[in-house]
């Protein structure tokens, strides 16, 4: 319990108890009576005194009522009272009913008078508890007063409320809330919890200096990434602190709750507003099957476990390479589920007989396959590796979940698989084909989710971005107009999700990324974001455009049709044009054959001559000194 918060015994409470039944009894008899008539009715009074004393005290002790911490009172605990007063006045009334009719140990009993008692009994004992949770928070709100710090709440919906709740129970967080800003109009000069809504968010840079505001908390989990950059960028000037609630997608995946504040982040400010479409169908994919995913020690691999964990399966198969993100994964998950069956596997997808083991093993119904390796620069001088592993790895899992009759097999795609220029890219389009190929010529439920950059993910330019902003800079840019598709991991592990609900077999799902983002302008606002200013504090340096990387990145083929889902942000490519017409494992097991040999040149040439529009050759030669 917080220390700086006052704790009544319950012993006290239940002395106090002793004493309202008999001002209850005796106010039931006043109410009911004339002054004069009191003395007449005294026995009555003394004996219905000590049934409640005899039945009130039992019954409130059998509802808990002095096992609670009532200075954190609540609805619930409203509604105990209610039961609890009501039960022991019914048990009261009865007694008395059978004293009436059977004894004559009394003068006269006043029938209406254990009405008035079960009433003045619920206001007494109620309003006593809940005095105890007033007089804590006045308590708490007198000692705090004068030191804590003044914020302002964006947002005065439900996740607002309970921001402003949570900040005046806990003086721990020395924040006092002195208003709201909300743009809809309806709820302007109303309070919540004694805070008023005192203007919009545009009037935040005058409400700020007005009241002497020292933080602002955005209250919305729902807020796109222009309000969060706006307010971001006022409290810069301000030179106030800003912080945020988890957005709606982390919300979804079940990693964070509403009331966890935290300071705004890049993917704040890349947020867009979601659109939540027939959730229902996902978990009617996904509950009590048996869900397997490879790469679940990535950071999609990750995610995937985490919100498929939500929908109640009945098995999730942790399948990874990498030990310890596996350990991490599923520690985090046993916490969280702890009725869930975890089953973490170590294996490699490039080994057959083990993955077909497996398989045999736990019976998946639903397979994610998200195991790659994904660094660009890094299988440009890896090539044999990375064909090994995205491809021939990729072959052996849809094998598997052929050989085992899986219901449904999903790939995670990527944008860099359209027109490749680089490794990674022509192995992720192969990959594609080989699922696209597999579920033509057997009509099975085998689907591709092709989407652009995840923000956050090991190895993308964030974290690598925060350590050289770490090192006192320079963080190193390729090119000032490099663009590229940016979505955070919770946002595209949804969807795809979603579009997995959607699959009937065959399906190329492309991710609305929305607008390309310039790097350079997430490299200026990640600077900002950690208190400098590009160029002043932070030097930003251009390196010039890595071996296998374009400055732009497609999410589909030009002259490709798109259509649309069910859902909003995702599209279907219809009749992928791009897939040659040719005997594909031939030429995979070729190229299998060339990785044997390590013949990395006749490799990149036979990828270009399978992938249209690649351009692989062209990369330039790799200097070592630019995989970073």
């Amino acid at each position: 319990m917080n220390p700086s918060r006052p704790h009544i015994r319950n012993r006290f409470v239940f002395i106090g108890d002793i004493a309202l039944i008999i001002i209850s009894v005796l106010g039931s008899f006043a109410l009911r009576l004339d002054v004069g008539e009191l003395p007449y009715y005294f026995p009555s009074v003394v004996l219905m005194s000590a049934v409640a004393l005899a039945i009130k005290i039992p019954v409130y002790y059998f509802f808990s009522l002095y096992r609670r911490l009532w200075i954190y009172a609540s609805t619930g605990e409203l509604r105990l009272i209610t039961v609890a007063v009501t039960a022991a006045s019914v048990l009261t009334s009865g007694v008395m009913a059978i004293l009436i009719v059977t004894g004559n140990v009394y003068r006269g009993m006043p029938r209406s008078a254990l009405g008035i008692d079960w009433l003045l009994s619920l206001v007494l004992i109620g309003g006593s508890r809940f005095a105890l949770r007033i007089l804590a928070e006045q308590s708490m709100t007198s000692r705090t007063s004068g030191k804590s710090k003044r914020a302002i709440i964006i947002g005065a919906g439900d996740a607002g409320a309970l921001v402003v709740r949570e900040l005046q129970k806990s003086s721990q967080l020395n924040l006092t809330p002195v208003g709201f800003l909300d743009d809809n109009p309806a709820k302007q000069k109303h309070a919540i919890y004694g805070v008023t809504v005192i203007g919009t968010v545009s009037d935040l840079p005058t409400s700020i200096d007005l009241h002497h505001v020292d933080e602002v908390i955005i209250a919305i989990p729902s807020a796109p990434g222009r309000l969060v950059r706006m307010v971001n960028d006022v409290c810069r000037v301000k030179g106030v602190v800003s912080r945020t609630m988890p957005g709606i997608y982390e919300l979804i995946g079940g990693k964070v709750n509403v009331s966890r504040l935290r300071e705004v982040d890049i993917t704040d400010l890349l947020r867009r507003e979601p659109v939540r479409v027939n959730d229902e169908a996902v978990g009617a994919t996904l509950e009590g099957r048996r869900v397997l995913v490879t790469g679940a020690g990535g950071s999609i691999g990750r995610e995937l476990c985490r919100q498929i964990a939500r929908r109640n399966p009945a098995e999730l198969v942790l399948l990874g390479h990498g030990e310890n993100s596996i350990f991490e994964i599923l520690l985090e998950l046993q916490q969280d589920y702890p009725n869930l069956l975890l089953s973490p596997v170590i294996a490699d997808i490039r080994n057959s007989e083990r993955l077909t083991q497996i398989f045999k093993q736990h019976q998946p119904q639903v397979v994610f396959h998200a195991a790659a390796h994904k660094h660009v620069p890094l299988m440009e001088a890896n090539v044999v590796e990375a064909i090994t592993n995205n491809v021939l790895g990729t072959r052996n899992a849809v094998q598997a979940a052929l050989d085992h009759n899986i219901e449904r097999f999903v790939l995670i795609s990527t944008d860099k698989a359209v027109r490749p220029s680089s490794i990674y890219g022509a192995t992720k389009r192969l990959a594609e084909m080989i699922v696209l190929d597999t579920a033509r010529k057997t009509q099975r439920a085998f689907t591709v989710v092709r989407f652009g950059n995840v923000l956050g993910s090991r190895g993308s330019i964030i974290p690598i971005f925060k350590q050289q902003i770490a090192n006192g800079g320079p963080v190193t840019v390729t090119h000032p107009d490099m663009y590229r598709f940016f979505m955070t991991i919770p946002e595209a592990v949804y969807l795809v999700l979603q579009a997995a609900s959607m699959e009937n077999g065959g399906e190329t799902f492309v991710l609305n990324m929305g607008e390309p983002v310039r790097i350079l302008d997430l490299a200026e606002d990640l600077i900002r974001l950690s208190g400098f200013e590009p160029q002043r504090d932070i030097e930003i340096s251009y390196t010039g455009i890595r071996p296998g990387e374009k400055l732009t990145e497609e999410l589909w083929d030009q002259g490709t049709p798109l259509a649309k889902t069910l859902h909003p942000d995702i599209f279907r490519l219809e009749n992928d044009a791009s897939l040659p017409s040719l005997n594909l494992n031939q030429a995979i097991d070729f190229l299998s054959r060339l990785s044997h040999s390590a013949e990395a040149e006749a490799i990149i040439n036979q990828l270009d001559e399978l992938i249209p529009g690649s351009s692989i050759r062209e990369a330039s030669h790799l200097d070592i000194t630019s995989i970073i």
